[in-house]
Formats: structure tokens, sequence, C-alpha cells
């Protein structure tokens, strides 16, 4: 399962940094799209909008202001589900997704990976 960090960082002491290493040891195929570009774990992070084929999940690590510019981008990528990581809890765009089928959970990926509930 393809999962893409969205707000991706370079910098060890971000939480998205954690979570792709995280990801990537656990066996998951991981994407990336942040602020700059870079590489965290062997992974590109772009910049901008990337078209990704086959995102189950989308796990976001921004808050609900800097989602808006990729609401049409998420819902494009039709992913299975989003996990709205603490601090991206964003109501507007969990009805988005609901509309169009896509599950949300208000989770912190690095504990569901740590518990094996991923």
């Amino acid at each position: 399962m393809k999962t893409l960090v969205l707000g991706a960082s370079t910098n060890p002491q971000r939480v998205s940094y954690q979570a792709m290493h995280r990801l990537k040891s656990a066996g998951h195929e991981v994407v990336a799209v942040g602020g700059r570009e870079g590489e965290v774990a062997g992974i590109p992070i772009h910049k901008g909008a990337t078209p990704f084929e086959n995102v189950d999940t989308i796990t976001l690590y921004l808050n609900a202001t800097r989602q808006q510019q990729y609401y049409d981008y998420i819902i494009s990528l039709k992913p299975r589900r989003i996990i709205y990581n603490p601090g991206a809890e964003n109501p507007e765009l969990a009805k988005l997704a609901r509309e169009h089928g896509i599950e949300n959970e208000v989770a912190c990926t690095l504990v569901m990976l740590s518990l094996d509930d991923y």
C-alpha cells in the first residue's frame, strides 16, 4: 500500500521526517510532498501537487489553513483514507473527503505504526 506524506520535511525534528523513516522500515511504499524539495530515507520530497498513482493513504502534516491549497489534489488522488495527525484536524476537508468516499481518521501515524494498527 502506498502512503503519501503530505507536509514532508527534511528536518529530523519534524514528525513527518520520523514518519517517513518508520513507514519505510515497516515496509510501506512512501511518496512525499513538502514545501521544499529534498530527500528523506531515500524518498524524494516533491514540491507541489505531484501526480502519484495508487495512493492508498494520505497522512497529513499540515495545519488546516495550509491544507486548503491541496484539496483538489487530495481528492484527485482518490486515496482510500486520510490520516489527520495531531494539529492537522480539518472538518472542512473531512466533509469533502466523505463526499468523495474517502475515509477519515484523526490519529497519529507514529502511534498507529507502533501499535501495528496502520
